[in-house]
Formats: structure tokens, C-alpha cells, sequence
């Protein structure tokens, strides 16, 4: 069961020895606990394990001779994937794929300068522009038009997005002592007169880290790990 991040300020409390909130407020660590847990949700999406990947099939599509796709999820961070949502041989538009590219790449000016395309077999070329989530839903241009609609399905890595006392911790592989570990270092900066983190338990926070880190990869282990033939697949 996923810990509240309550239950890790209490702890936080309890290892800094004071029983309730007398020279820290509850609300200083809870501001403590979630900029941890921002700070493990950085590292572990660096990962690239799909940790928070999320599927969406049901929002995005690209309208009829648009250039920008619609109903794109207010907590996309970092697109994965985007492929048409039917990939059976009875949609109209299959063999369409999605490739990233830059607004300035010559095939995305080149398929800017078309007008609206048939979309069966079509390369799109897509860019993932703006701030993105938390502040917004990020604006993903593509080109060439189509000249009719298609609904897609959307691969992306999702942001923590807001956090309260009454959350869960939502950083996998038993990180609560690491994030207490960091609510402990930040909250005895109030006591040193440099106002810096504890160096201590900023140093338990980063081995607990670095542990986590290590043991969440690799999260598939059932392919061979050596070379089946030259030219040939290899891992």
C-alpha cells in the first residue's frame, strides 16, 4: 500500500525528535517532502523505464487539415509514441507513421509546404512545442495536413502533477526513507547557521537514491543478453 506523504512528514518529524509541530510546521516539511519527491521523479524518468508512461486512447486526434493535434492531456511531460488509434488493415489510413522531427528540419518545412494529403501511408512529422505540463498541456504540431481526421493514440511520460499531505508517495521502489531522508536535511538547514541542507542526511538521501536508481533497472530482464548472430538482433 502507497504511503501517505503525511505519514513521511510525521517520520521526518519523529527522527528530527520533536513529538508535534513545535519548531517545524507541518506545512514547511510537507513543502520539504514534495521537493523531494520532485527530485526522484526527475531522476527515475531518466531512466527511461516508463515509469509513468500513460496511454492515452480516447482525447487526441488530428482534425481534417490541421496542423496541431487536439486534446492533448494537460499532464503530457514528454511524448513516447503517437500512432494512429486503429492500426487494423480496415482503417482507411493505415501505414501512417509518426516521426519526431524539428520545426526548422527540412522534412518538416518540406511537409509544411504541402497542402492537405491523403493519409494512407503517410509519414507525419510531429514537434512538441511549449512549456508542457505542469503548466500546460503542451501544443504538438505536425505536417503535412490530412485531408481527413484521424484519431491517434498517445504514449507519454505524465507529470506528478499536484501534491497534498492526503497524496501518496508516488515514487516506486521503497523511497519513502529516502524522501524522509531528504525532509530531515532540508528542514535542519532552519537550525544551521548557513541555512544549507544537513550534509549528512543529504548524503543518506543520495546513497538511498543512487540504490533505487540502480535496482529499477533494468525492469525487463527475460531477453538474452549476448548477441545471437552477426547483423542480428542484439541487446
Amino acid at each position: 500500500m502507497a504511503t501517505l506523504i503525511s505519514a513521511l512528514v510525521t517520520n521526518a518529524r519523529t527522527t528530527l525528535v520533536e513529538a508535534s509541530a513545535q519548531y517545524w510546521s507541518d506545512a514547511e516539511l510537507l513543502v520539504h517532502a514534495i521537493s523531494g519527491i520532485k527530485d526522484m521523479w526527475r531522476a527515475v524518468i531518466d531512466l527511461g523505464q516508463d515509469h509513468f508512461t500513460t496511454q492515452d486512447v480516447a482525447l487526441v486526434s488530428l482534425a481534417a487539415s490541421s496542423s496541431v493535434l487536439t486534446g492533448v492531456p494537460a499532464d503530457v511531460f514528454r511524448v513516447e509514441l503517437i500512432e494512429p488509434r486503429d492500426l487494423t488493415v480496415a482503417n482507411t489510413a493505415r501505414g501512417v507513421t509518426f516521426e519526431p522531427r524539428a520545426l526548422n528540419h527540412p522534412d518538416f518545412t518540406g511537409a509544411r509546404s504541402l497542402g492537405s494529403v491523403d493519409p494512407s501511408g503517410r509519414t507525419i512529422y510531429f514537434a512538441v512545442l511549449g512549456a508542457g505540463s505542469p503548466l500546460a498541456a503542451p501544443t504538438i504540431e505536425v505536417a503535412p495536413k490530412l485531408t481527413s481526421a484521424l484519431l491517434l493514440r498517445l504514449s507519454y511520460t505524465a507529470s506528478i502533477g499536484a501534491l497534498t499531505a492526503a497524496s501518496n508517495n508516488p515514487i516506486p521502489g521503497d523511497s519513502d526513507h529516502a524522501i524522509e531522508a531528504w525532509i530531515i536535511s532540508h528542514a535542519r538547514a532552519k537550525e544551521r547557521d548557513d541555512r544549507s541542507p544537513d550534509p549528512e542526511w543529504l548524503a543518506v538521501y543520495a546513497s538511498d537514491k543512487k540504490n533505487i536508481l540502480t535496482s529499477m533497472t533494468t525492469r525487463q530482464t527475460q531477453e538474452p543478453d549476448y548477441a545471437e548472430a552477426l547483423f542480428e538482433s542484439y541487446w
